[in-house]
Order: structure tokens, then sequence, then C-alpha cells
């Protein structure tokens, strides 16, 4: 089985494909029907398998916010795979911090809704944030910050703020995005610390075949992307599609089949 490239985090071997876990918790960014189809599609059992499917290519890391169903599927593809699953936590509440630290997290990055908040633009800084990233350092985790603004990493990056990693949106279509996807690739390529990139393919609005070759072509080496999936065959795809992409050759990912496509066999 090929295994997936990695990058460096903070002293830490970190898989360059990192599964996410909207797709697991029902965090559709399309409908309240679509996300409650979600939560209820999505069993201990599945969830689990497609954890083990990012597992037999070496991609162990997984994003999540503090999840108690999430920390059992965790420990089931441990134990069934052998393989340690690094757990990169997004609390939006301090008490979360000890609680990502009891529930084996390597790495615990504020959510978007704590980072953003914390953000003064008129004097860029990120205000107070050092009261979380020392609460992390101290708990025996590694910092990072999750973030929707640009912003957020030019400022960490200018006051030298204690942290290893961001997570940024990132996708072709901008979506989530606050400013172009020129300005956030510039500001990806000159970050200071490795840039984890999420909602790849915008939340489902775009084909792998359209948004994974533009993340992964526009990122530096040390950087990532998460992607999550419905699916272990569809995670399957994803991994194979990437792989085709950073070893620039031709994917063996079977096309969909149509009535309408017919007349193109």
């Amino acid at each position: 089985m090929e295994k997936f490239p990695r990058t460096v985090v903070g002293g830490i071997s970190v898989p360059r494909l990192i599964c996410g876990t909207n797709w697991f918790l029902g965090y559709s960014h399309t409908t309240g029907a679509k996300s409650n189809f979600i939560q209820e599609y999505m069993t201990e059992e599945k969830i689990t398998e497609i954890i083990l499917t990012f597992l037999k290519y070496d991609i162990d890391a997984v994003m999540a916010p503090p999840n108690e169903l999430l920390v059992k599927c965790i420990k089931k593809a441990q134990d069934k795979s052998g393989k340690k699953v690094i757990y990169i936590c997004t609390p939006w509440k301090t008490e979360e911090v000890y609680w990502a630290k009891e529930n084996g997290a390597t790495f615990c990055f504020p959510h978007q809704c704590v980072t953003d908040a914390l953000i003064d633009r008129r004097e860029k800084k990120i205000r107070d944030i050092e009261e979380w990233t020392k609460l992390i350092r101290q708990a025996g985790m590694i910092p990072g910050l999750s973030t929707h603004m640009p912003e957020a990493i030019i400022y960490a990056d200018k006051d030298n703020i204690d942290v290893e990693s961001y997570i940024q949106m990132y996708n072709v279509i901008g979506f989530l995005c606050q400013v172009e996807t020129d300005w956030i690739s510039k500001i990806i390529s000159e970050a200071k610390k490795p840039v984890m990139t999420i909602k790849p393919l915008a939340a489902g609005r775009l084909t792998p075949h359209s948004g994974l070759p533009f993340v992964w072509t526009t990122i530096r080496d040390i950087d990532m992307v998460t992607i999550g999936c419905l699916t272990p065959s569809e995670a399957e795809e994803d991994i194979e599609l990437s792989l085709s992409i950073l070893e620039n050759r031709k994917s063996n990912i079977e096309l969909q089949k149509t009535r309408s496509k017919k007349s193109l066999e």
C-alpha cells in the first residue's frame, strides 16, 4: 500500500492529507436537512471504517472538535489497525483544552469562533490569544490557530505568537474565504509555519477532480489538506486522486457512468 507524503508540525511528523470530520458529525454547510441526514446516516462503525481507510495509507491525523463519539471511533480504529492516530482538536471553550488532553489530542487549535473574535484589525493584533496558547502548552499539547480570517496568520507571524501551525479556509471557488483565493495563496506561501488548509471541495460544492488539483498545486510541500468523506470508497478516491496529483500522473479512479454518457464510450 502506497504511503502518503508527510510534513513536520511542531516537531511531529504529520501526513499532508488530514481526515476531516464535518461529514462525520453533521456539519454540512448546506441545509439543516442535509446536516440531519449526515447525523442519521453516520454510525460509530461507519466512521471507524473511514478512519481505517485513511490509516491504510498512513494518513494518521484526524481534525475535529471535542466529541465523545469521535474519540470512541479513533480508539476503535487504533485498536484495529495498531496505529496511533494524531488528534488535532479544535475547542471553543477553555475547559475543552483539558478535555482534549484527557482524550489523547496531540494538537490543540482554538476554533475559528475563538481566534477570529480576538482579531483587532485596527491594531493588527490577536488580543489575549496568549491565554489560550499558554494553557495549551501547560496541558502538554502543541498549540496552533484555526481561522477563517487570513489576517490571523499575518498577525500571529508578526508578533511571534507561540503556535506551530494554522488552519485556514482554502478552495478554488473561495467558499467561506474572506478575500480572493490569490490573496490567500500568497498568505499561505509566506506563512512562517505550516498551514493546514480546509474545505478543499467547498463542503461538497466541488468535485474532487475540480477541487483537489487547485489546492495541491498551490500550497507548499510543508502544507496540508484536510478533507472529509462520507464513505470508505470516497476516501479511497480522494486519496488516490491526491497521490496522482502529487506524483504528476494519471489517477486510477474509475469515472462515474450515467445514461447521458453512453455516447462517449
